[in-house]
């Protein structure tokens, strides 16, 4: 987020000390995880060693002046053990030392050609970046080290906090202009992450399409820069902004494994190199791509927050790190124990009013339902999706008493009532559009492209979020409404229109997201939250701490589900991913696959059948019901599940 504040530490924060510490190489650790609490970050002048119950993370200043990577791996015994600060020597004047260092976070510039942290573009048109160290502050568990551009005014605060019993380090920095002129960031990059030298790493990583979200992709980084990233304006079904890295011979559970994470909702950009030296890093944060963010004078930008951790023990090792993490830091409600909710779309499309919603919830009573979700339909004008989004009243005809009647009556049947929105978007055809047409994403004098008959509201101009938070806590301050689904149905085009700073709107868009979603929070802090873009298409630990489930896939076809949910596992735990039991599939293999994760019914041929006919769904119900406040989900995954046989990561889960 862009602000004007300038770099903040804690008063309390000591000054670093004294001396350069040695190398070693040791198998088992002699210091308790007690004093590791105590003291998780040790330092000197010029080193820093952030220890966790089994890691450690190294970084200092080499000869030269530059803050390097130093170590990253299991915890030493002794904090003497972690190898000095490299300074590497030149390979002939093609490639130099600094091409050569593994610098913590590399300003564009000098005789290196690796993938930089931070480019941009000073007023008088000059772009390279030279670090000087300025200084270091120790707080408890966070390490803030501040370099400035040696010729310019930019300045970055790197920010370590070390989560000791999650075995984590999470990095962000803020960039400040110190100087009296503008410049422009063209790349703003969380961390980069550097491996142990000289070995052989693949990559692991999830990928995949709407309806064929998050499949897990393994395969070895060659020589050469490999990206994964998106382009959409959100985390998109293409992508996970995940990664984790090993030597080839990590399985489920043993093994050394690197892995990370973004907290980010929108575009984003893993970039992974093995370089000509054998050497490897993997850089990640706010995608460069059409991006460009001014900053004038006392503005800075902190980038959004990167997660890096380690284990030795295995790709179940790393899952059970970051599900955790979530549960511990991340979800607005950790101890919720979810509800079993009856979405109303697979019955009734878009032919919504009060008689079929109360019909539809009485039958979702008898099957043991908790949780009624009307979906879209409800609002104005909305009789098909060509219409009403943006007006966010309830349509007069269906509902002539409102809502309130229909929520009473689900009240009465022992259940909560849960209501669909997709407050981005907006239809040509609404009340909104006809009188703020410039509202919408577009370029002046250019088509506006339409997806499912919708364009894309600004969120980036503050009109837009006042608007959205204005409607929408009416609606929930009007309405006994426990539980939100919402929805994303289109990527972005047309990119504009800011007059001031037009390619920041990738950076603003999100930032506006998370201003009203975090407001709306904040004011009805009792309300569940789900996250829904075409399924998976916006599912990050940014947009987690707003909403406490996401929606994984569009698809509730069982075995494929399997799969989507057995990828989705590898960084999500199971009390955030939403699983819909539909009319998709065999029936006898509907509940288990849905009842991995958070379990929903959504059938459409529930209506026709007679009360006679449905008694498999109490059945199952209750059996959910009761495996649910176990708290322990023993889901393994077969050959029909996963291509790779492992385990789902669904362990201890706190559904």
């Amino acid at each position: 987020m862009v602000t004007a504040k300038s770099r903040s530490v804690a008063a309390s924060g000591t000054k670093v000390g004294a001396t350069v510490l040695p190398a070693a190489i040791v198998d088992q650790p002699s210091r308790s995880e007690a004093e590791i609490k105590h003291m998780p970050i040790h330092h000197t002048d010029t080193s820093w060693v952030l220890e966790t119950t089994t890691t450690a993370y190294a970084l200092g200043l080499n000869a030269g002046g530059l803050l390097t990577h130093r170590y990253w791996g299991p915890r030493l015994p002794f904090v003497d053990d972690y190898p000095p600060p490299p300074a590497p020597k030149a390979w002939a004047s093609f490639d130099s030392a600094a091409h050569r260092t593994p610098e913590e976070y590399p300003g564009y510039g000098d005789l290196k050609y690796i993938e930089p942290c931070v480019k941009l573009t000073y007023a008088d048109g000059v772009r390279v970046i030279f670090w000087q160290f300025v200084d270091a502050i120790v707080s408890g568990e966070e390490l803030t080290i501040t370099l400035r551009d040696a010729h310019g005014p930019l300045e970055v605060a790197l920010h370590y906090q070390v989560f000791v019993a999650h075995d984590m380090i999470a990095r962000w920095a803020v960039l400040s202009n110190r100087g009296d002129a503008p410049f422009e960031l063209n790349r703003a990059f969380s961390a980069q992450w550097h491996l142990p030298p000289g070995e052989k790493y693949q990559l692991t990583h999830l990928a995949g399409r709407w309806f064929e979200e998050f499949r897990l992709h393994q395969a070895p980084l060659t020589s050469g820069v490999t990206v994964l990233e998106s382009r959409r304006i959100t985390t998109s079904h293409r992508h996970a902004p995940w990664f984790a890295l090993d030597s080839g011979n990590a399985d489920e559970d043993r093994g050394g494994v690197w892995f990370g994470t973004l907290a980010w909702s929108g575009n984003w950009k893993i970039a992974a190199e093995r370089t000509e030296f054998g050497s490897t890093y993997l850089a990640i944060g706010l995608n460069d791509w059409d991006f460009a963010l001014r900053l004038d004078a006392d503005q800075s930008l902190t980038t959004p927050l990167a997660l890096g951790g380690y284990t030795n023990e295995g790709f179940g090792g790393a899952s059970r790190r970051l599900h955790d993490y979530v549960r511990a830091h991340v979800v607005p409600h950790p101890e919720l124990t979810h509800k079993v909710l009856y979405n109303s779309w697979e019955a009734t499309t878009f032919a919504v009013d009060e008689p079929s919603q109360v019909a539809l919830a009485e039958i979702a009573a008898e099957l043991g339902v908790e949780l009624f979700v009307m979906d879209d339909g409800w609002f104005k004008g909305r009789v098909s999706d060509t219409a009403g989004l943006g007006d966010w009243t309830p349509d007069s005809t269906k509902f002539p008493n409102g809502l309130q009647p229909l929520i009473d009556h689900v009240n009465a049947l022992g259940m909560e009532f849960g209501l669909w929105i997709e407050p981005e978007m907006v239809n040509p055809n609404s009340d909104l559009y006809r009188a703020h047409p410039e509202w919408a994403l577009h370029f002046p004098g250019r088509p506006r492209i339409e997806a499912r008959n919708q364009l894309i509201l600004n969120l980036a101009l503050p009109e837009v979020q006042d608007y959205l938070i204005a409607t929408l806590d009416t609606l929930l301050r009007e309405n006994k409404i426990a539980f939100i689904k919402w929805d994303m149905n289109r990527n972005v085009s047309e990119p504009g229109f800011l007059a001031d700073d037009p390619q920041s709107l990738w950076l603003r868009y999100v930032a506006g997201l998370y201003h009203v979603w975090g407001t709306l929070r904040a004011r009805h802090p009792s309300v569940i939250w789900q996250s829904c873009s075409g399924g998976g298409g916006r599912a990050d630990y940014g947009i987690l701490r707003f909403a406490d489930q996401f929606w994984a896939s569009d698809n509730t076809l069982p075995p494929m589900r399997l799969h989507i949910q057995h990828g989705a596992s590898q960084l999500f735990p199971a009390s955030t991913v939403e699983a819909w039991v539909t009319d998709m599939g065999a029936r006898a293999f509907r509940y288990p696959s849905a009842s991995m994760s958070v379990c929903a019914v959504s059938w459409a041929s529930v209506r026709t059948l007679s009360a006679g006919a449905r008694p498999n769904g109490p059945r199952r119900l209750n059996w959910w019901h009761s495996t649910r406040r176990s708290a322990i989900l023993c889901m393994v995954a077969t050959s029909i599940a996963c291509a790779r046989p492992r385990r789902m990561h669904f362990l201890q889960c706190n559904t």
